[in-house]
């Protein structure tokens, strides 16, 4: 006979938990997960828990993503159903959008209470349209069974977003437990590339002009990192990325490029490799004219029904990014592929390159956004990880940014919800507290970046971060509104309604919830400021007042415009590239 146990099910569920390598959990306080708490902090010499704090539901969500994002490892987010659900909804769509494994534990209402005719809907009805997986434990002695498959469902092939229901008073009662077996939670093995289709890969590639790369998340989490760097380098392809992709070939404009900087040059490649990455709005579906018409395209992806999403592929490929590119290597190898030369993408760059190194140079206030970024490169570390949020500010950066390691980058894309770079920079930060503490090396630094309207979201989750002690540095680009809605309202209507906000002191929040707060006025002082926040201990929230005036160039000038909101082709020729086919 197997052994069994009983014990409680808060205990069943922190034993389920600790096989997955996790160290920290996101849960809002109260009373719904507190017997699980308890047991995480009665048993933390076996497995230690740091419990970070949120204040929102969707927050505590987010934090559990953004902890995923930067470590590839399990999200944990606990929050209570009922009023708990509809607040974290933005966390749920976010973290599905961006392919995180996020497990969402939710105590839900007890079947005893639930109403016949109540008002309220059943348990997980509202959430399990817009997640992976969402199921609700019939019995506390099947707890461990489902917290192991609600974790597989995150996990494995195209990570998501698992939300397992628990209902009310279970984590207090007793079950019997039956010893498990480890082995039974490994994970499937990735989806190989057919020989055939490597082959037929490898003969577009080798007989391109101007092959091109597009690595998306899927690339990232496969860990096809090494991979792609070796294969960018030996045969000369660029690697435009985007979302988690970025920095898995460091973004040196040599091999490595931000595609919402080098995407001008992409309507020059012949044959387009696209690695784990959709074909939504942001690459212009993939069509004419962000892409030429007669280019083919490659398009790899572990998620079957994601191939041929707007632009049919000339060869799709159902497959692990990293081994595909293993075996598109020894495949280019084998055919005496030769080294290409990537200066086209800068060729097409020039114009772009040029107009932005003539903006944001001046040495007096008001400040220009590029001079906040250009002065946060030169002092960011190579290894920091970037957190993105706002709507003009992310424009602005992504002119300037450059990411030079791997899973270093995030921000609100796909799903665009504006705030939660807040929630995600405190995730990646505990994250990288969580690792530092196991390998006894310095935390890697978060960086967020943010909007004054965006701040505005989520501030009081600066309270999680400094009772966690965490480090983040954040910069707000505080231009007293809301930017694009300002200037696009100028543009089209002579005049905006609405948009203001003020020079607010954001800092102060920062202050209040005890972090170190600094507003910034005069550009002189913003490399100082940021200096002194990467070497402080703890969160640093720096609010640096920014040009009002500034968006309306954005508006009018397609050259500075790295993220396009429309793709009509009409509406390119008028407004953001002129001279598109």
């Amino acid at each position: 006979m197997t052994p069994t146990n009983k014990m409680t099910g808060g205990d069943v569920i922190n034993r389920a938990l600790q096989h997955y390598g996790v160290h920290t959990c996101f849960a809002l306080a109260g009373t719904a997960h507190a017997h699980l708490l308890l047991s995480m902090e009665k048993h933390k010499a076996q497995h230690p828990w740091t419990f970070i704090s949120g204040r929102h539901e969707a927050a505590t969500v987010l934090e559990a993503d953004g902890y995923a994002r930067a470590s590839g490892k399990l999200g944990i987010a606990m929050i209570v159903g009922e009023q708990g659900i509809p607040n974290a909804m933005t966390g749920f769509c976010t973290a599905q959008a961006a392919c995180s494994p996020v497990l969402v534990l939710v105590s839900t209402t007890a079947p005893s209470q639930i109403e016949a005719a109540g008002e309220k809907p059943d348990s997980l009805d509202m959430v399990a349209p817009y997640v992976k997986w969402a199921r609700t434990v019939p019995d506390v002695n099947r707890l461990e069974e489902y917290i192991h498959v609600a974790a597989r469902h995150a996990l494995s092939g195209r990570p998501g977003v698992a939300v397992l229901g628990i209902p009310s008073g279970m984590e207090a009662q007793t079950a019997e437990v039956a010893e498990r077996s480890s082995r039974s939670l490994a994970l499937p093995l990735p989806p190989e590339p057919n020989d055939d289709a490597v082959a037929r890969a490898a003969d577009m590639i080798a007989g391109a002009q101007r092959p091109m790369i597009l690595a998306g998340t899927g690339a990232a989490l496969s860990g096809a990192g090494p991979a792609l760097r070796a294969l960018a380098a030996r045969y000369g392809i660029p690697v435009l990325a985007n979302a988690l992709g970025r920095g898995l070939v460091p973004e040196d404009l040599k091999l490595g490029f931000p595609w919402p900087l080098a995407q001008v040059s992409a309507k020059q490649a012949d044959v387009v490799l696209a690695l784990g990455l959709r074909f939504t709005q942001r690459f212009g579906y993939g069509l004419p004219p962000r892409f030429s018409n007669t280019a083919k395209f490659i398009q790899v992806d572990v998620h079957g029904e994601e191939l041929g999403r707007n632009r049919v592929p000339d060869l799709p490929i159902v497959a692990d990014a990293r081994l595909f590119v293993e075996k598109l290597d020894a495949a280019l190898a084998a055919r005496g592929m030769k080294a290409l030369s990537t200066a086209w993408v800068n060729d097409g760059m020039k114009v772009r390159q040029a107009r932005i190194a003539e903006l944001g140079n001046e040495p007096a206030a008001p400040i220009h956004p590029y001079r906040m970024m250009r002065d946060l490169m030169t002092q960011m570390p190579a290894n920091a990880i970037y957190a993105g949020d706002g709507a003009d500010i992310q424009n602005w950066a992504h002119a300037i940014l450059r990411i030079r390691g791997e899973r270093a980058y995030m921000d609100h894309y796909p799903f665009g919800s504006m705030g939660v770079g807040t929630p995600l920079a405190i995730g990646a930060a505990a994250a990288m507290k969580e690792e530092a503490a196991a390998n006894g090396t310095p935390v890697r630094p978060v960086v967020l970046v943010t909007g004054d309207g965006a701040f505005g979201f989520y501030p009081s989750e600066f309270n999680a971060a400094t009772l966690a002690g965490l480090k983040i540095v954040c910069l707000i680009s505080n231009d007293a509104g809301w930017g694009t809605e300002k200037h696009g309202q100028i543009k089209n209507m002579g005049t905006h309604i609405n948009c203001e906000l003020g020079h607010c002191d954001y800092h102060l929040i920062g202050q209040a919830y005890g972090a170190h707060g600094v507003r910034v006025e005069n550009p002189a002082d913003i490399s100082p400021a940021i200096q002194r926040a990467l070497a402080s201990e703890g969160t640093t929230v720096i609010n640096v007042i920014t040009d009002p005036d500034a968006g309306m160039v954005r508006k009018t000038d397609p050259r500075v415009q790295t993220i396009a909101f429309e793709d009509l082709v009409s509406s390119l020729k008028t407004h953001y590239a002129p001279d598109v086919a």
